[in-house]
């Protein structure tokens, strides 16, 4: 799966916190007003996501239609993966470290990675 620049990936999120089919200006409404976009710049952002194969088009009336093809969770754990190998070098301690160099994490932080160690050490017996 490929990895999606900054502003592609906006919209990609843009379209799964909608959660459905959604037409250029449903993905505008939804975006950060700080960031604004021109309708033009959104369109040639999901005509990229097009061909990348992210998401489909098909027309309504006069509107585009856009339907995300790829999934929020696969996305999101082919690129933790791809962070975790090359900035970490696959080590999940040296990501805790890093996560926490300037922080202590809090209780309810250590016992909910206490509780997957646990399940991930059950599942290899």
């Amino acid at each position: 799966m490929k990895r999606l620049p900054d502003s592609e990936l906006e919209i990609m999120i843009a379209i799964w916190e909608l959660n459905k089919e959604v037409t250029r200006t449903e993905i505008e409404e939804r975006l950060d007003r700080d960031k604004k976009l021109s309708p033009t710049t959104i369109l040639s952002l999901l005509s990229r996501l097009e061909k990348k194969e992210f998401v489909s088009i098909h027309k309504e009336g006069k509107n585009n239609v856009y339907k995300a093809l790829i999934n929020e969770e696969d996305y999101m754990n082919a690129e933790s993966k791809t962070v975790l190998e090359k900035l970490y070098k696959n080590s999940l301690t040296n990501f805790m470290m890093a996560l926490y160099a300037d922080k202590k994490p809090t209780k309810k932080q250590i016992d909910e990675l206490q509780e997957f160690l646990d399940d991930l050490k059950e599942q290899q017996h």
